[in-house]
């Protein structure tokens, strides 16, 4: 029998965005779970959480919902609501110590990825030197393993710790993944630039294990035993470089490649950050635009991903993107054999103004004037950075 919850999700406004198979929520028992996780689950269904509220059961409560079948496209949740009741209003600023802090941890998670991304390192010197220094950074990526605790919200937890909203789901069936993205906390007190200007969106993505072949699911569950509970320090190992499970072996590897590159991605580089992303809007010289930024990028030796063409547009029109393809380099697998692997990329991407502020002065535009979230057309594009197609078209 369905729960007063469910018929309270499909009659909440965002219910007919859903894909059928997310209408469904268990009625199985309830258990205790993290104040990040219970924003996640009321996000998912807001009419139910609210149907709570009003029970005076505590919104924590979680609702347990299947994953998806193949239903295309995205389901947007509650912070994101109807286009037209506007954007939620950030979190207050963090206090001074609390972002003094935070921006140390993404500071980490940037210099893990320069060092294991020239390419990144290489175009960032190359804007500051054709620029200036007027550097922000979009957002930030990461991928996970969607099983026992190691998917999104092994990394969510701690954003939404440090005032971070959880926006809009995006699915992308073809490859067996989701993502959340999350909007930061009000931040217009910034003094500097990159990790210490405007602070980024987050885009966390995960691999539906569940979906995949046994053979492959057998691989990834061997893997995260030997982890003890390390999806609970998932943060640590992002600003460490580490794995939390045991170094693979190459025929490992090579089975996940077959299958899904993500997997195989996600294997070899765990929590490291897959991509950063610069918002050449933000920049000051004509390569502001993203057209010219690609030539600048493209005149200076490095190769964009082409899947689907340079520039990713979303319908729209106001969400522009490319990226590099992803570095690669040595890896020494626990079986001795030393094989190339991919690691990560940078991603660009101009947001235009939305149609209401087309006639803003160039000084009056601030970020909330632009288009927000992201795109699955896009991002499925993106995603194609690390794969083996894109890998050796860089090399050839």
């Amino acid at each position: 029998m369905y729960s007063a919850a469910l018929l309270a999700c499909r009659a909440d406004p965002l219910h007919s965005a859903f894909p059928p198979a997310a209408r469904l929520i268990s009625s199985a028992p309830r258990t205790p779970m993290s104040a990040g996780s219970a924003i996640l689950a009321a996000a998912r269904c807001p009419g139910a959480a609210l149907l709570r509220l009003r029970r005076g059961v505590p919104a924590a409560a979680p609702l347990r919902i299947p994953a998806l079948g193949a239903g295309p496209g995205y389901r947007r949740i509650a912070m994101a609501a109807a286009a037209d009741s506007g954007a939620p209003a950030p979190a207050d600023p963090l206090p001074k110590g609390a972002d003094s802090f935070f921006r140390t941890v993404i500071s980490n998670m940037e210099k893990v990825y320069l060092n294991r991304n020239p390419t990144a390192k290489t175009i960032l010197e190359l804007i500051r030197s054709y620029d200036g220094d007027h550097i922000c950074y979009d957002h930030l990526a990461f991928r996970t393993f969607g099983v026992n605790g190691y998917g999104i919200n092994s990394l969510a937890d701690f954003f939404i710790d440090f005032g971070y909203l959880p926006r809009e789901e995006l699915r992308f069936p073809a490859k067996k993944l989701r993502a959340i993205w999350f909007s930061p906390p009000t931040n217009d007190g910034y003094t500097g630039t990159g990790v210490y200007g405007p602070l980024p969106r987050i885009f966390i993505s995960e691999l539906l294990v569940d979906q995949l072949s046994a053979q492959s699911q057998e691989i990834i569950h061997k893997y995260i035993k030997t982890s003890g509970k390390g999806n609970k320090h998932a943060v640590v190992a992002s600003i460490s470089g580490e794995l939390t499970w045991e170094k693979p072996i190459y025929s490992d590897f090579q089975v996940l490649s077959r299958e899904s590159e993500y997997a195989a991605w996600t294997l070899v580089n765990g929590y490291a950050l897959n991509h950063a992303t610069i918002a050449t809007h933000c920049l000051e010289s004509d390569i502001r635009s993203i057209n010219r930024f690609n030539k600048f990028v493209e005149d200076n030796g490095f190769k964009l991903n082409s899947e689907g063409g340079i520039l990713k547009v979303s319908p729209d029109g106001l969400l522009q993107q490319s990226s590099t393809v992803a570095d690669s380099s040595l890896f020494t697998f626990a079986d001795g054999i030393i094989e190339s692997v991919p690691r990560s990329y940078i991603e660009f991407a101009e947001r235009l103004l939305l149609p209401q502020f087309k006639d803003l002065q160039d000084e009056e535009v601030k970020e909330h004037h632009r288009r927000d979230g992201f795109e699955v057309g896009n991002a499925d594009k993106i995603f194609e950075s690390t794969s083996k197609d894109q890998l050796t078209r860089r090399s050839a």
